[in-house]
């Protein structure tokens, strides 16, 4: 199982940059959202599909520019949004987003999008540290929603069967079954990221993780 405490210390001004504005992040997340965890999910999902597909489009045409193979690294950008989307179409289900929700959903959506595009096109070694940092909050924030839920404040539903289906889990899994899934493969993206990141300041070629 991943080591769900795990925090790579700043080092440096790059890695500073990319801490403090996911704790900005974090903040903002928590002045708005509190304790109100599946609508949390919803939004941070949202914006966490977007940077594996904008960095997998980006190493693509990298690669076709410099006429090098990519060690397999595009899929496995590509295939973290697509793990992310799912988590999105999960927590969907769990928390029905309001109409006001799903409005900020497409505003943050479009402004991360961009944002995103531009750093990663320009820094890519920072863009990968952000996602490593924003992985690590999302870590924290599925570890809380675990204890809601441990603790008796929030329902542990059945889970929704899109995730049963995904994540090939029994028929009687519950949400509580699902967060611990979304929290392993949040916890293998920051790991991932920050070995991406790792790798780019060493001006090493990054390699894709083995197939599982």
């Amino acid at each position: 199982m991943m080591d769900q405490t795990e925090h790579r210390q700043p080092k440096g001004i790059r890695d500073r940059i990319a801490f403090a504005f996911v704790k900005v992040l974090r903040f903002f997340a928590d002045l708005f959202f509190r304790k109100r965890y599946g609508h949390r999910a919803v939004v941070l999902e949202t914006v966490a599909a977007v940077p594996g597909m904008v960095a997998g489009l980006l190493q693509h045409l990298r690669s076709i520019r410099r006429m090098r193979d990519d060690q397999g690294w595009i899929k496995e950008l590509l295939d973290e949004a697509e793990n992310e989307r799912m988590h999105l179409m999960t927590f969907i289900k769990v928390a029905e987003p309001s109409f006001f929700e799903r409005l900020l959903i497409m505003v943050a959506q479009a402004i991360f999008y961009n944002f995103y595009f531009f750093l990663y096109l320009f820094a890519p070694k920072t863009a990968h540290r952000v996602i490593g940092y924003f992985e690590e909050e999302a870590v924290i924030s599925y570890t809380h929603y675990l204890a809601e839920i441990d603790e008796g404040r929030l329902e542990n539903g059945p889970a929704p069967d899109i995730a049963i289906e995904y994540w090939n889990l029994p028929k009687n899994a519950t949400l509580r079954d699902v967060i611990i899934k979304v929290r392993e493969d949040e916890a293998g993206h920051r790991d991932r990221n920050h070995y991406f990141a790792d790798a780019l300041i060493a001006g090493d070629e990054p390699v894709a993780a083995p197939a599982h």
